[in-house]
């Protein structure tokens, strides 16, 4: 699997349709869904609209990148239900420049701190170079988010198509990538954290706030939000890191 053409291309996902059908394109961002632990064995995956809409391509695309993620055994594909994601290991796939076990062998402040210091930077970049067909699509995601109510997994597929979608807009495919990467960072505890009682409502209030800054074109304000949205992201995941240490703790107290 390694040696995949496909696989090859990962940071090109997106930006190469003139070399690649959008079927793959799609085909490979459920991939990468799946690599990032945002859909896990077992998961059902949205309806062939929903997913549709949210990364804005036709019912069809969808149903062919389905059909060609079964083949290779990533998902199951059941008559008269929704496909599932098969118990399969994407870990070791390249997402962008590198897998996702490499960004999460860092430590929390580390990978903080470095959003912090370049992913504000992308995102002051992205409000000054936003184009309107962008700042439909991150709308249209909005409205998308809007709509997953407690759902924390729908609500995690629309949220990374928001976040790409701002950083591919700074102009740096580069910088883009590598905070691309920087999102992906412990998204197990991104998506528990995400099941928690208002999380998904404090999350879709900051993307609106992103959004509204975006629209301004408003540098200062975008960054602020940001700044804001990626200090709470810190501040839950360390929470939940805390927690999963004291439960370790205690099974072992009452192993011994």
């Amino acid at each position: 699997m390694n040696g995949s053409p496909i696989l090859t291309q990962m940071p090109k996902v997106g930006q190469s349709l003139d070399r690649r059908t959008a079927r793959e394109v799609i085909a490979d961002k459920l991939m990468v869904l799946v690599a990032t632990n945002m859909l896990r064995p077992g998961d059902e995956l949205p309806g062939e609209r929903e997913l549709a809409n949210v990364l804005h391509v036709s019912r069809e695309t969808v149903r062919g990148a389905m059909q060609a993620l079964a083949a290779r055994g990533i998902i199951e594909v059941s008559q008269g239900s929704r496909s599932r994601v098969a118990n399969v290991d994407l870990s070791h796939i390249t997402v962008t420049i590198a897998s996702p076990n490499a960004i999460d062998s860092y430590d929390l402040e580390a990978v903080h701190a470095a959003r912090l210091h370049i992913e504000l930077k992308v995102v002051g970049d992205a409000a000054e170079k936003m184009d309107e067909e962008t700042l439909r699509k991150l709308e249209s995601l909005l409205e998308a988010q809007r709509l997953c109510g407690d759902d924390a997994m729908r609500f995690l597929i629309c949220d990374r198509e928001f976040h790409v979608a701002i950083y591919r807009a700074c102009g740096n495919p580069l910088l883009s990538d590598f905070v691309t990467d920087l999102y992906t960072y412990m998204m197990d505890f991104r998506r528990n954290a995400m099941s928690q009682p208002g999380a998904i409502e404090a999350s879709y209030e900051d993307h609106s706030e992103i959004v509204e800054a975006l629209r301004k074109r408003d540098r200062e304000a975008v960054v602020a939000a940001f700044h804001h949205h990626l200090t709470r992201i810190y501040e839950t995941t360390k929470d939940l890191l805390a927690a999963k240490r004291r439960a370790e703790g205690n099974r072992s107290k009452k192993a011994r």
